[in-house]
């Protein structure tokens, strides 16, 4: 199979021809790896393969679900695969093996996918770009030395340059949302508590973070809910599924919907001018389709919700970090952890309870005040970055010259304005690739939808592929184009 036919395939379209038998599971593995082998020296969206699931892959040992033999990649925080390496990006836990599966993984595997490897994150998921001291900086593949977004930057650059038609993500502030924007992909983040953080967790970051997959087609991302959306023994709550599978109601139009749309400036950013005019093109095309559209600017956030974010997830933190040392054996400081991420660690040595809980109490009444936006709206439309991909070493964690009372300002706001009220609500919210800015980057298009709504999300975003299709759009750095062509060097392993 060439590298072309490969990389313009989505995943559900690899794992049919492994069904017709056209292409085996092994050889999908050693494309992948050729894939790799050709781009990510550019984008450097991958940290480890692995040969056993390449070289010498027994196919036996694959999932019978809808994604049988479709190559994947683990992303390396929450990315639990027993045996198998997790560094969360960090110095500090630098060859830090993983203890068992986690029900994620589990589900995954039992969707078919080949896990073939896992990709770069920033340290800790601590930041809106995918750079780092561990294993350097991502790239966005439409333009080298520009970020990917973060954390999940690695795997949503590794599915935009062709290398794996589909990979894990997490989204604890915009970490899915967010490469999705800067890459040019479909990014959805399910509703809280759609998909379990068994058995390691009850909710990650306290309901505020979701576990699903970086995707190029909207099809993938709903196949592969139902897949993941599995609720496990001993889950916190349950929240309702719809009455046929997802992947069924994304291929039904979807009812007429209240949306509104805004590009106010949540945190006091205005937008870019072509990003707020994609959203207000959004709009129009979808009040072409029958919706009910109107311009309604949701109340404003300012930075206390980001402060109060930032207190919650920040709380325990060293804790966290104490029990990485104690398996890895090395000593928590400057040496292993990036600038930020050590004021960070000293910033929670010195909370107390109380502002954990005053940061609770806050958000829980901004949650309150945000949800009222789904009294009057069914859909809420609206940037999902304020700016298209930027260079590197502007949000990252390696900023020495960041104080920590600076952090939310200067590091969070830039990216996560659009991002963070549907981790607060925990509503499902889709980030869809539906322009390109005059400079050639995509620009990323945000809808979200009442809670548990997912199914409304899928049915709107289908729609909008087809009327502002973007599978026609091939970054520069791509696995099928004739520079990334040169077979390179070899893996990494």
């Amino acid at each position: 199979m060439k590298l072309d036919e490969y990389a313009r395939e989505d995943a559900l379209g690899l794992a049919a021809l492994v069904a017709r038998g056209d292409v085996s599971a092994a050889e999908l593995a050693a494309v992948a790896a050729r894939a790799i082998a050709a781009v990510n020296g550019e984008v450097n969206a991958v940290v480890e393969t692995y040969p056993d699931r390449i070289e010498t892959l027994d196919e036996t040992t694959l999932g019978s679900g809808p994604f049988r033999g479709v190559p994947f990649l683990m992303k390396d925080v929450f990315g639990h695969e027993g045996g198998r390496r997790i560094e969360f990006g960090s110095r500090l836990c630098k060859g830090m093996v993983a203890a068992q599966d986690s029900a994620y993984c589990t589900l995954v595997k039992a969707a078919g996918v080949n896990i073939i490897g896992r990709t770069a994150a920033p340290e800790y998921s601590m930041a809106g770009t995918t750079e780092g001291a561990l294993h350097g900086n991502t790239s966005t593949p439409w333009r080298q030395g520009f970020s990917a977004g973060g954390s999940s930057g690695g795997a949503m650059a590794a599915v935009v340059s062709g290398m794996v038609p589909l990979a894990q993500g997490t989204d604890i502030a915009g970490s899915i949302r967010i490469p999705a924007s800067f890459c040019g992909g479909v990014g959805l983040k399910p509703s809280r508590g759609r998909i379990s953080f068994a058995p390691m967790l009850d909710e990650n970051g306290y309901g505020l973070a979701q576990n699903f997959v970086q995707t190029r087609t909207v099809r993938d991302a709903a196949a592969m809910l139902d897949c993941l959306a599995m609720p496990q023994p001993g889950d916190p709550f349950l929240i309702p599924r719809p009455h046929l599978p997802y992947a069924e109601l994304a291929r039904q139009a979807a009812p007429r919907l209240r949306i509104g749309w805004s590009t106010s400036a949540l945190m006091g950013l205005a937008p870019d001018p072509e990003v707020a005019a994609a959203v207000k093109h959004t709009a129009q095309v979808l009040a072409a389709m029958g919706h009910h559209v109107e311009e309604a600017d949701p109340a404003p956030l300012g930075l206390t919700a980001l402060h109060s974010m930032m207190d919650i997830w920040f709380f325990g933190f060293n804790l966290r970090l104490a029990g990485y040392a104690q398996r890895t054996g090395l000593t928590i400081g400057p040496e292993t952890l990036e600038p930020m991420t050590w004021k960070i660690c000293q910033h929670a040595r010195a909370m107390k309870p109380a502002q954990f809980l005053a940061a609770m109490a806050t958000l829980n009444t901004v949650r309150r005040q945000l949800g009222g936006y789904f009294t009057q709206h069914d859909v809420w439309l609206g940037p999902t970055t304020a700016n298209v991909a930027e260079p590197f070493g502007r949000f990252n964690l390696g900023r020495a010259d960041v104080s920590m009372e600076e952090f939310a300002e200067r590091l969070l706001r830039p990216v996560m304005q659009y991002t963070l009220p549907h981790n607060i609500m925990g509503t499902p919210a889709i980030s869809l690739p539906l322009a390109l800015h005059s400079n050639g980057l995509p620009i990323g298009v945000q809808l979200a939808a009442a809670p548990a709504q997912e199914h409304w999300l899928l049915q709107l975003a289908a729609a909008l592929e087809v009327a502002l299709p973007w599978a026609g759009r091939v970054p520069p750095l791509h696995a099928s184009s004739q520079s990334a062509q040169r077979e390179g060097s070899a893996c990494p392993g």
